[in-house]
C-alpha cells in the first residue's frame, strides 16, 4: 500500500474464491517444478538445478480473470504459441498488460514453454463519497475528478484525483485542505471510493506589500491587481483568498498597468507569497523594477502588398510621435491594419511589429511589417458537441465552407452567427493544419443547451404588480433549428396567450417564415378609462439583405375591440352631448364612448433592420437600428400609418464598463378620415421611460376652476392635478438614453447610471378639448375660451397636449439573485410637468419553478 502515503483500506475477510485461487495457482507450480526436485534429492551426487529456458512457446494459459476475456488478454501479448521464446516480449507483454490499465498485478512464467499468466483484476468502483466537504459542493468536486461508479480502480487515478481536489481547496482559499483516499471492498471484484476530507481554515491576504515602486503608490498599485487584501467587511469576494493562478495573473496586470503609462522596460522581478507564523495568512510581496517612462518615437508602417497604400496604412495607426509609450495602442493598430487589409481583399496577411527602445533618449520607435502571408485553404470543416442540433442547422451559418481560403474575419462572423441562434452555451473554432501546410481543418466546437422550455414564472414588480407566466418553447424543435412557443402571460394591465412557430430556412432557401395566432387583453382602466382586446394573427417573412442588414415583411388580421366598465354610461353620455347637457365627468368619457365597440384590423407591414454589434448577445461595441412601417386598411375597417424607428449604439470603455445609447420614436397618423383610435396610440412609461408610471407622459385632460384673484387652477387631487383616469396617449413619441453599467464588486451584481429623455404627444383634433362647463345649468359651451371663467363654479375643461420634453436621471442596480433576476431603478425627474403621473422607484422580480 505505498504507492499513497495516506493510502488505507477498510478490508472485509478474503473471501473463499480467492483462497481456492491461491491454492490452485500454488499447486500448479509444484506440479511443474516437483519431478526434477524428487531426482535430484534421490541422488547423493545431485547438482543444484539450473534453470533452462525454453527454446520455444508451446502453450499459453490465462488465470485470474473475472470480467476481462482469455482472448482479450492475449490479444496485449507479443507472442503466441509456436513462436520462439524471447525475453524481451516476454518483459514488452508484461508492461503492455500493465499499460491497460485493467490489472492490478501480472505475473508471466515462461516455465518449460508452458506460458502461465497469472492477472489480478483491477477492481471496479461501485460508488464514490465525499466526506467532510462544506464549503465546495459534491457536484462541484465531481466535475474535478476522474473517478465514477462503474469506472475502473487504479491507485494511481485516485492519487491524481487527490491532487485535483486539493487544487479545488487552494482556488478557494483553504491551503490546510487534506484528502484521505480510502476503500471498502465489496463483492464481485468491487470497491466503494471514499475521500475523507478535512477542509482547514481559509487562507486569506493579509498583507500585499510593493517594492521597488516609486512612480505609483502602493494603494494604486492594490487597485489594479485582482488580489486583495483580506478584511471584514469584504463578505462576498473571494479575491482576498490567496491563489498562485491569480497572483501570476497579476504579474500581467501590473505589466499591462505599466506598460500603458510609459514604462516600456517594467518588469516584475519576483511576486513572493509567504505564510504568517499561525499558517492562517500569507504576506504578498511584488518585486518590481519600474524602469523609466519612455515616449513614442518614429511610427512607419512597411508593405509589400501593391493594393495598401503606405501613407494610407500610416494614417490607420493611432499613435502620434511624442506621446507618452502604451502598449495597448500596438493591439489597436494591428487591428486596424488587419481590416484595411481585410477589406481590400487580402485574407492572409502577416503583420509583424518592431519595437526599438532607445535608453539614451528615452523614445521607443515602431515599425509594422505587412507582408502577405502563404495562403491556406479549408480541407475539412468537422463539427463536434452537437448532440440534439443537426450538423446542417451550424454549417448553414457558415460563411467558409470547404475549399474556400481561410479567412480569419469569416471565421469570426461565423462565430457570431452560430452564437446568435442561442442553441449553445459555448462556441469555439479551432483550426489545425491539414493533410498539407497550404491545408487547413477547421473544427467548430460547440456544448448544447437546453433549447426546450416548460416554465412557470412568477414575479412582482413596482408597474405591473403581479406576473405570471406560463410558457412550453422549444427554440430548436427537432434538432432543426426551428421554433415553437406557447405562452399564457398574466399581469395587472395585460393578459396575453400566443403560439408562434418559426422556421428559419422557409422552402429551403435564406428565409425565415413564421406563423402566429394570438389573444391579448391590454387594461388600462387605471391609466385611461379602457380595455381593449385583440385576436387574430400574423404570418411574416424575413431575408438578408447584406452581411448586416435584414428585410422583413408580415401580415396580421384581427379583431379589435374597446371596452368601457360602465357601458350602460355611454348611451347616457352620447345623448348629454346631443342635449347639450354634458357633466364634466362625462365629458371626460366622451370620446372614449365614441370608440366602444368592434373592429376589424387588415394590416400590412415590413422592417428594416442593420446590425453592426460586436456580439449578438453582450455586445461591447457597434450599433443596431430598426425601421418598420405598418399600414391599415388593406380591407377591415380600420385605417392608418405607422412609422417606427429604434437605434442603440454600444461602446465598451474599461473591461466590465459599457456605455450605450438608445434613441427610439414614432408616428401614428390616420389616412381616409378616420382619426387614430385610443388602443393605437402610444402610451409611454415605466420601463420604457424610466421614471414614470404606465402612460405616465402625454396628453391628459385637465379641468380648470378660477380662484378668488380670477386665476385658473386645476382640479383634483392634493391640490394639484388627478392623472388617473386621463391620459389619452399620444400619435407621436420620442425617446432617447444614455447608459454606462459596471460591476460594484460583488459577485451577481452590476450597476448603472443612466439619463433619460422623451415626449408624448399630437393628438388628432377630434379628441382636443376646450370645453367650459356651468354645472348650475348643465350648460356646455363647446370652443369658449377659458380665459373668460372668472369663479369658483365655472369649469373649464381642456386638453393638455405638448410635446414639452422630459428628463429624468438615476441609478440602477441589478441582480442576479438565486431566487431570479431583481432590477431596481431609482430616478429623480430634471425636467417634468405637473400633470404627468411620476415613479421615482421601480423594481421587477421573476423567478422560475
Amino acid at each position: 500500500m505505498g504507492l499513497l502515503h495516506t493510502w488505507t483500506e477498510r478490508r472485509q475477510p478474503m473471501s473463499q474464491a480467492k483462497l481456492w485461487l491461491g491454492l490452485v495457482v500454488a499447486l500448479c507450480f509444484g506440479m511443474m517444478g516437483a519431478p526434477a526436485f524428487a531426482q535430484d534429492v534421490g541422488s547423493p551426487t545431485a547438482q543444484a538445478p539450473t534453470y533452462q529456458p525454453p527454446t520455444r512457446i508451446r502453450n499459453i494459459q490465462v488465470i485470474g480473470n473475472q470480467r476481462v476475456e482469455a482472448n482479450t488478454v492475449a490479444s496485449y501479448l507479443l507472442f503466441a504459441p509456436g513462436d520462439p521464446y524471447s525475453e524481451d516480449r516476454i518483459d514488452l507483454s508484461l508492461k503492455t498488460l500493465y499499460a491497460t490499465g485493467l490489472f492490478a498485478d501480472v505475473i508471466i512464467d515462461p516455465r518449460d514453454g508452458n506460458v502461465l499468466i497469472q492477472v489480478i483484476e483491477n477492481p471496479i468502483i461501485n460508488r464514490v463519497i465525499f466526506e467532510g466537504n462544506k464549503s465546495l459542493k459534491t457536484d462541484k468536486i465531481n466535475d474535478e475528478i476522474t473517478a465514477e461508479p462503474r469506472s475502473l480502480f487504479t491507485r494511481a487515478q485516485v492519487q491524481e484525483d487527490v491532487q485535483r481536489i486539493i487544487e479545488l481547496y487552494r482556488q478557494s482559499g483553504r491551503f490546510g485542505a487534506t484528502v484521505e483516499p480510502k476503500v471498502i471492498e465489496q463483492p464481485q471484484n468491487r470497491v466503494d471510493l471514499i475521500f475523507e476530507i478535512s477542509e482547514g481554515p481559509v487562507t486569506g491576504i493579509k498583507r500585499i506589500n510593493f517594492i521597488g515602486n516609486s512612480e505609483f503608490s502602493d494603494r494604486k498599485l492594490r487597485k489594479e491587481i485582482v488580489t486583495a487584501e483580506s478584511i471584514w467587511w469584504k463578505l462576498f469576494s473571494s479575491n482576498d483568498n490567496y491563489d498562485p493562478g491569480r497572483l501570476e495573473f497579476d504579474r500581467e496586470q501590473l505589466r499591462t498597468f505599466y506598460t500603458d503609462r510609459g514604462f516600456a522596460d517594467f518588469r516584475v522581478v519576483s511576486a513572493v507569497a509567504e505564510l504568517t507564523p499561525d499558517q492562517e495568512d500569507f504576506y504578498v510581496t511584488f518585486t518590481l523594477d519600474e524602469g523609466g517612462e519612455y515616449r513614442w518615437g518614429d511610427i512607419s508602417v512597411e508593405t509589400e502588398l501593391e493594393a495598401l497604400n503606405k501613407d494610407f496604412l500610416e494614417r490607420l495607426v493611432n499613435i502620434q510621435e511624442g506621446e507618452v509609450f502604451n502598449s495597448s495602442q500596438i493591439e489597436s493598430a494591428i487591428d486596424n491594419l488587419n481590416f484595411a487589409a481585410g477589406t481590400s481583399g487580402y485574407a492572409f496577411v502577416d503583420i509583424q511589429q518592431d519595437l526599438r527602445l532607445d535608453r539614451d533618449s528615452k523614445t521607443v520607435d515602431l515599425v509594422f511589417n505587412v507582408v502577405e502571408g502563404p495562403r491556406v485553404y479549408i480541407e475539412r470543416i468537422d463539427i463536434v458537441g452537437n448532440t440534439t442540433t443537426l450538423d446542417y442547422v451550424i454549417r448553414r451559418e457558415m460563411e467558409l465552407v470547404e475549399g474556400d481560403a481561410f479567412n480569419r474575419i469569416l471565421l469570426d462572423r461565423s462565430r457570431n452567427r452560430v452564437r446568435a441562434l442561442r442553441f449553445f452555451e459555448e462556441v469555439e473554432i479551432e483550426e489545425t493544419q491539414g493533410s498539407s501546410p497550404d491545408r487547413a481543418v477547421v473544427e467548430v466546437s460547440v456544448k448544447e443547451q437546453p433549447t426546450g422550455e416548460l416554465s412557470f414564472s412568477a414575479g412582482f414588480s413596482s408597474a405591473d404588480a403581479f406576473l405570471v407566466d406560463l410558457s412550453i418553447t422549444q427554440r430548436n424543435l427537432r434538432g432543426r433549428g426551428q421554433l415553437m412557443r406557447f405562452v399564457i402571460r398574466a399581469s395587472s394591465n395585460r393578459r396575453e396567450i400566443d403560439l408562434r412557430f418559426t422556421e428559419p430556412r422557409f422552402l429551403g432557401r435564406n428565409l425565415a417564415g413564421s406563423v402566429e395566432l394570438f389573444d391579448v387583453i391590454i387594461d388600462f382602466l387605471d391609466e385611461a378609462g379602457f380595455r381593449s382586446t385583440r385576436t387574430g394573427g400574423q404570418v411574416s417573412l424575413a431575408f438578408p439583405l447584406t452581411q448586416n442588414t435584414n428585410l422583413s415583411g408580415r401580415y396580421s388580421l384581427r379583431s379589435e375591440s374597446i371596452e368601457f366598465p360602465q357601458e350602460n354610461q355611454c348611451d347616457q353620455v352620447l345623448q348629454s352631448s346631443l342635449d347639450n347637457t354634458l357633466t364634466a365627468q362625462n365629458t371626460q368619457l366622451l370620446s372614449l364612448c365614441q370608440q366602444v365597440g368592434g373592429r376589424l384590423s387588415s394590416i400590412l407591414g415590413y422592417t428594416f433592420a442593420w446590425d453592426r454589434r460586436n456580439d449578438p448577445i453582450t455586445p461591447t461595441g457597434g450599433f443596431d437600428f430598426r425601421f418598420s412601417q405598418d399600414v391599415a386598411g388593406v380591407g377591415g375597417d380600420v385605417r392608418y400609418l405607422r412609422t417606427d424607428v429604434r437605434g442603440n449604439y454600444y461602446k465598451g470603455l474599461f473591461p466590465g464598463v459599457i456605455a450605450s445609447a438608445a434613441l427610439s420614436g414614432g408616428y401614428i397618423r390616420g389616412w381616409g378620415g378616420d382619426p387614430v383610435q385610443v388602443n393605437d396610440r402610444y402610451f409611454k412609461g415605466n420601463f420604457e421611460f424610466r421614471g414614470f408610471d404606465n402612460a405616465g407622459i402625454g396628453p391628459r385632460v385637465i379641468n380648470y376652476v378660477a380662484d378668488s384673484g380670477s386665476t385658473l387652477i386645476p382640479t383634483g387631487t392634493s391640490g394639484g392635478v388627478d392623472g388617473r383616469r386621463q391620459a389619452l396617449g399620444g400619435n407621436l413619441f420620442g425617446l432617447a438614453a444614455a447608459e454606462v453599467s459596471f460591476p460594484v464588486g460583488v459577485p451577481q451584481l452590476l450597476g448603472s447610471i443612466f439619463i433619460e429623455a422623451g415626449t408624448v404627444g399630437l393628438l388628432d383634433e377630434d379628441f382636443q378639448y376646450n370645453i367650459v362647463i356651468d354645472p348650475g345649468t348643465s350648460g356646455l359651451t363647446a370652443g369658449a375660451s377659458c380665459e373668460g371663467v372668472t369663479t369658483a363654479s365655472v369649469i373649464c375643461q381642456r386638453t393638455i397636449d405638448t410635446l414639452d420634453p422630459r428628463v429624468t436621471a438615476g441609478a440602477s442596480i441589478f441582480w442576479e439573485s438565486p431566487f431570479g433576476p431583481i432590477r431596481f431603478d431609482f430616478t429623480q425627474p430634471i425636467v417634468k410637468q405637473p400633470f404627468d403621473d411620476r415613479q421615482s422607484f421601480q423594481f421587477t422580480t421573476r423567478t422560475r419553478f
